[in-house]
């Protein structure tokens, strides 16, 4: 499994479309290969600020599977325009402990 982490800022003033955009855009994520979950927080202290997490099977599933389907183009056509700046996006693997 991998953890996709995003920490979004979005334009003052529209983060209630943001989130009701995030909503429908929400439909084109959770169709594709791979993917398992995801959940969007928003930060009770910084207004416009946002932590994407999503989990999928590979890091190719986001990398290659989403990113490069034109599923994404409407992902993007949706979403991108609420982001100053533009986020950067990791991907995290769990550490075993035991």
């Amino acid at each position: 499994m991998v953890l996709e982490a995003v920490m979004l800022y979005v334009k003052e003033g529209m983060e209630e479309q943001y989130e009701e955009a995030f909503r429908e855009a929400s439909k084109i994520i959770s169709s594709m290969k791979g993917y398992m979950s995801h959940e969007l927080q928003r930060c009770m202290e910084i207004k416009g600020k946002y932590l994407l997490l999503v989990q999928w099977e590979t890091l190719e599933d986001h990398t290659i599977g989403f990113r490069q389907s034109n599923e994404y183009q409407d992902w993007k056509k949706q979403l991108h325009h609420f982001y100053d700046p533009f986020p950067t996006v990791e991907h995290f693997e769990m550490v075993k402990l035991l």
